[in-house]
């Protein structure tokens, strides 16, 4: 009886998890993020009629010593278009605990666009760039520390 029940929960497991991502793409660093590099994502073509969510996946370790993480997102379109996003998002709570799962490492699923739609056809890349700063600096962090991954996922939203 035990083990009827541990496979039809192992078959629930497996097939009730289902998930809506339909791109996920990473690119790793040594350790550090450099001031001057940049992470190139480049789309798959997207359906122009469906909607979807776009989010920005960060690994850190205990090395990455804010409680925040500033970026400036650029979405480039087929057409030339470029829009530029400044965003800040809360890696660590309070009292210092790291949001986000995972052990030594956590990976961290950040909202970046919801219920998008790919207007055009074509190719569309997203350039991701770290713009943390030092409290009372001007200058921005040459190597910023912890960061092992960058990667982004795009989701099917409900929305329809």
């Amino acid at each position: 009886m035990g083990r009827v029940v541990f496979i039809f929960l192992w078959f629930v497991f497996l097939f009730g998890c289902t998930s809506n991502e339909l791109y996920s793409d990473y690119r790793s660093l040594p350790g550090y993020w450099g001031e001057e590099e940049i992470m190139h994502f480049e789309l798959k073509e997207m359906d122009t009629t469906s909607f979807y969510n776009m989010f920005l996946n960060i690994r850190n370790t205990n090395e990455f010593k804010y409680s925040n993480l500033i970026l400036i997102v650029k979405m480039n379109f087929p057409n030339g278009k470029i829009i530029t996003d400044t965003l800040q998002y809360q890696m660590a709570k309070p009292d210092g605990t790291w949001l986000g799962t995972g052990g030594t490492l956590k990976e961290n699923k950040l909202w970046y666009r919801e219920n998008i739609r790919f207007f055009e056809e074509g190719i569309y890349t997203l350039e991701i760039e770290q713009a943390m700063r030092n409290k009372a600096s001007v200058e921005g962090v040459s190597k910023l520390e912890g960061i092992t991954d960058v990667g982004i996922s795009i989701e099917a939203s409900k929305k329809q």
